[in-house]
């Protein structure tokens, strides 16, 4: 299997070649410097307006016990464009080898974390289930389905996943169950048969008929035990897909079957959520939210030996980025230990959320757990959306 080990990985082995040559060259030239190197965004992919930070602990791991000062912002913190997000300070050479392995940690996991959080602002409290474990390569699955919960997603499908997060895997039944046993109605019966009771009783609807009559068939056959129907019809077959759902939500109600929830899957994202987000109970995502859009970070330095240097188009100078604790306004400003009133809402102060997380290569605080760090973005979700109290 092509697969980069933890050791791997720690020993620098996925470094880009540059990275092994400069180093080269730094020892033989004696040009080995005290530097500190920050990472921020540019740009963020269109359309969005933050983002979310996640990739932090892992980072830590890897620079941990090594003579390094890291300054950052906590994980599961919202950012935007131009604001940075992490600094390290020490000797070049401490770190440097490191450049490509602490992008790749950032850039994907913040990336599936933000692709997350927008679609749980969507969702609102209904639930949003991680599926996407199956269209990414299976050595990145923890991390990946971690980002996604900790972006706002409420479960994650994977077994090893699950045990990470201390979560209970979330999943129904596979089309394969139903073209095994030849019958919808059958393949609920076997389920409920065989599986532990505290396992949701959810069953497609569309492998064989219509998904309207499908559904009556097992909810009749199952009764209260039924918690829910699944709905991933190929685009091919599905027509106009709110009609259909809008369609099942109808006949079940006047049946008074309202205790069977809708869930939809199949090739969802945001704008296909939108027209059914208020018919559907609740939606699995895998491809779009798993192989979310990458926020596009770089690593440059900004002050050497004690002096401001950064290459043209790149602020100098080690920074602190000020927030406002009442309506989360930025403010970019030359390194400070002092906080500020914020003049944009009149009503909070601004700090520094670029917090130091370690000091002389130890860590500051323990390790946070996902579930904490998900109610962190929760909460700036309500903030950024105005729904805060």
């Amino acid at each position: 299997m092509y697969i980069s080990t933890k050791e791997d990985i720690l020993n620098g082995k996925v470094t880009d070649v540059y990275f092994e040559r400069v180093l080269k060259i730094i020892k033989e030239k004696n040009l080995d410097k005290r530097v500190k190197a920050e990472i921020a965004l540019r740009r963020l992919p269109n359309g969005y307006d933050w983002g979310i930070f996640v990739g932090l602990d892992e980072v830590l791991e890897l620079l941990e016990g090594k003579n390094l000062n890291v300054r950052a912002i906590k994980e599961g913190t919202v950012f935007r464009e131009n604001e940075p997000v992490l600094e390290i300070e020490g000797m070049y050479s401490e770190f440097a080898i490191y450049e490509t392995a602490i992008l790749g940690f950032l850039c994907q996991e913040s990336g599936v974390a933000t692709k997350a959080a927008m679609l749980k602002q969507l969702v609102r409290n209904k639930p949003l289930l991680s599926f996407g474990a199956r269209r990414m390569h299976p050595a990145a699955s923890v991390a990946i389905e971690r980002a996604a919960f900790i972006g706002g997603c409420d479960g994650v499908s994977t077994v090893q996943a699950a045990e990470v997060l201390g979560l209970d895997a979330s999943g129904t039944t596979p089309h394969s169950l139903i073209l095994l046993s030849g019958d919808t109605v059958k393949a609920i019966e076997y389920f409920d048969e065989v599986v532990e009771s505290n396992a949701p009783r959810i069953i497609l609807v569309d492998t064989f008929g219509d998904e309207k009559f499908e559904t009556l068939r097992v909810a009749e056959a199952l009764g209260k035990k039924l918690s829910g129907v699944r709905l991933d019809t190929t685009s091919s077959r599905r027509g106009n897909f709110k009609v259909i759902l809008d369609e099942i939500k109808w006949e079940l109600k006047l049946r008074g079957l309202e205790h069977v929830k809708i869930y939809a899957t199949g090739g969802l994202d945001i704008e296909t959520i939108k027209p059914i987000v208020d018919i559907v109970d609740g939606f699995g995502v895998g491809t779009n939210l798993s192989s979310a859009t990458t926020i596009d970070f770089s690593m440059d330095i900004v002050e050497i030996d004690g002096k401001p240097m950064a290459k043209k188009g790149k602020k100098s100078g080690s920074k602190s980025l000020l927030r406002c604790d009442y309506c989360f306004d930025d403010s970019v400003v030359p390194f400070t230990h002092q906080t500020i009133y914020c003049e944009k809402c009149g009503r909070g102060t601004k700090r520094d959320i670029l917090e130091t997380v370690l000091l002389d290569g130890k860590r500051i605080n323990e390790q946070e757990d996902a579930k904490e760090l998900r109610k962190y973005v929760l909460k700036q979700l309500d903030i950024i959306s105005g729904n805060s109290k």
